[in-house]
């Protein structure tokens, strides 16, 4: 089972990953979502979320804008970041699993340009 945690607002993929004020987690099984809920940050930001997220167990981060210390942060744990997404929640989980979700260069500077989250 993997888990895929996604910056959230009203359905939509939330901006500015340090101050997001919850996440929409997606438990994947053979490449499908098999659940989601809606998790709160509680007011942490930053560095604390990187923590936050590996307490919850997950693998991957889907988010609009992002800082290199942030970035760090999340990579440090283990997790996969996927910057630059935006729109529907749904719609970036289900092309992240198609292999189809790229990643931006300016937030995801540890890849080259053209960077496709999940490769």
């Amino acid at each position: 089972m993997k888990r895929i945690a996604v910056t959230y607002d009203n359905g939509q993929i939330f901006q500015h990953f340090g101050r997001t004020e919850a996440f929409k987690v997606y438990e994947v099984e053979d490449g499908k979502v098999v659940s989601s809920e809606v998790m709160e940050s509680n007011g942490v930001g930053h560095g604390a979320l990187a923590g936050l997220l590996a307490d919850h167990t997950i693998e991957v981060l889907i988010c609009g804008g992002i800082g290199g210390g942030a970035m760090a942060a999340l990579e440090e744990r283990g997790i996969e970041v996927c910057a630059g997404a935006e729109g529907d929640t749904d719609a970036a989980v289900e092309a992240y699993l198609k292999g189809e979700l790229a990643s931006a260069g300016v937030t995801c500077d540890h890849h080259g340009e053209g960077h496709t989250c999940g490769d």
